[in-house]
């Protein structure tokens, strides 16, 4: 499928795999690869047969955060890349999921180095698999950075304060087990299967109901800041109206005839 340069997309079945693809530089973050990232997430939004997204990294790396020489001024691609940047000078935000939380679920799969931006990006995901030689962190604060792709504020959210705080405060490398032991990651697989694993878990949410997993994932982000009261108000608003839809009465049929459901988004 298509893409762009430092960035590969393609299908697997019902799931939009986008693949970082900047293998020689840890797959850095540049702005052709931002700019790819920003057009498949509205890809997965607009197109009702993609039910899930894996986003992972090729050569053996996940990223390696933002391409410190063109945060530096020294340029990161051709004019039409700059052009869309200045076109939506939130594109970047977007494509790093800061700004943006894609309808369908997205799952990363990881291998090797996910740090700095990296593991911004992986708090934007929403279900993650890591190779058992994966490497996480937020080294920002040690090239007197600051990690404003949105961890100040998510990361002690998704993970107990205390750790958060040292993450960001020393900058120091994580393994995957004490990763997955914190919370940041929910699986540690073999090195070298982390997309396997990452794809079978996509296959079985693509086999769910479409409108039942959407109204989950954006009840679940919605009402996380909210009251426990509002919350569950809020829940039954969302929620309630799948029990009449035709999704929802072919999965009682299909059920009762011991058959896998046929969905249709209705």
């Amino acid at each position: 499928m298509g893409g762009t340069e430092h960035l590969s997309v393609e299908r697997v079945g019902a799931t939009l795999v986008l693949t970082l693809d900047r293998p020689e530089a840890k797959n850095a973050l540049s702005l052709p690869m931002l700019v790819g990232l920003h057009d498949g997430w509205a890809e997965a939004d607009e197109d009702d047969a993609i039910r899930s997204v894996v986003l992972t990294g090729a050569g053996g790396a996940f990223c390696a955060g933002m391409d410190l020489k063109a945060l530096a001024g020294d340029g990161m691609a051709g004019e039409q890349y700059r052009a869309r940047l200045r076109a939506d000078p939130d594109l970047h935000w977007k494509a790093m999921l800061r700004h943006h939380r894609p309808r369908k679920p997205v799952i990363a799969a990881v291998e090797g180095h996910c740090v700095a931006g990296g593991t911004e990006i992986l708090q934007g995901t929403d279900i993650r698999v890591a190779g058992e030689s994966a490497v996480f962190g937020l080294y920002e604060v040690r090239r007197g950075l600051f990690p404003i792709g949105g961890s100040t504020v998510r990361l002690p959210r998704q993970i107990p304060r205390t750790h958060a705080l040292e993450m960001l405060l020393t900058g120091r490398p994580y393994s995957a087990a004490e990763a997955e032991r914190i919370g940041l990651i929910g699986r540690v697989v073999p090195d070298g299967t982390a997309l396997d694993a990452a794809l079978e878990t996509a296959e079985r949410v693509n086999a769910c109901g479409p409108l039942a997993v959407e109204a989950v994932k954006a009840s679940v982000h919605e009402t996380a800041d909210m009251t426990e009261r509002d919350g569950l108000a809020a829940e039954l608003k969302r929620g309630w109206p799948l029990f009449d839809t035709a999704d929802a009465k072919e999965g009682a049929r299909a059920f009762a005839e011991k058959r896998q459901p046929r969905f249709r988004r209705a």
